[in-house]
């Protein structure tokens, strides 16, 4: 990195700060509540004047439910395209699950599934206090969490917690398509 560009990052750390601060259309302080900072800190953060520790711009990242990486980046267009073909994919137990997020997003987890006739897949349990939610878009999906058994027809939502044992079946005759969208519960610093 240049000096130059070395010299740019308070700048660019402040405005992108400020930015998505008010994107969301919170006060400082409420952001700093969340991020479990003081508001002068925060303040100074959007000023430029700060010279923070790598766990205040985690806890900033992390109120601001952005990647670390976005809190230094250089401005980017408002929008992005993701080819479908750029996006993280994996097969697991017979099911294809892509990943709904081309970047890392604190706490977030949001994949669609695809079960063939007769597919099982165990799910994997996550941090406690997490809580999935799953739709089913195509087919019929099972769900197992909990020793609960739910069947899932188009459009239904189940949610429950990501944390226990649990796992997933294609029930149906067709190709049954699900969403899962997993929020983790932040680990205490």
């Amino acid at each position: 990195m240049q000096d130059e560009e070395l010299e740019q990052l308070g700048g660019r750390l402040a405005d992108n700060i400020r930015a998505l601060r008010e994107a969301r259309g919170l006060t400082q302080l409420q952001l700093a509540k969340s991020a479990g900072l003081p508001r002068a800190t925060w303040a100074n953060l959007e000023s430029g004047a700060a010279n923070p520790t790598l766990s205040v711009l985690a806890r900033v990242a992390t109120a601001l439910s952005v990647p670390f990486e976005e809190l230094l980046m250089r401005p980017t267009p408002s929008a992005r395209h993701y080819p479908k073909a750029t996006l993280p994919v994996r097969e697991r137990q017979g099911a294809i699950i892509r990943s709904l997020l081309p970047h890392k997003v604190p706490n977030m987890v949001m994949e669609r599934m695809e079960l063939s006739p007769g597919a099982r897949m165990t799910g994997t349990p996550h941090t406690p206090g997490t809580r999935e939610y799953l739709t089913c878009e195509k087919g019929a999906l099972e769900l197992t969490a909990s020793g609960e058994r739910y069947v899932l027809s188009v459009g239904d939502v189940v949610v429950f917690r990501g944390d226990q044992k649990h796992g997933y079946a294609n029930v149906g005759a067709t190709l049954a398509v699900g969403y899962s969208m997993v929020v983790l519960r932040p680990v205490p610093s």
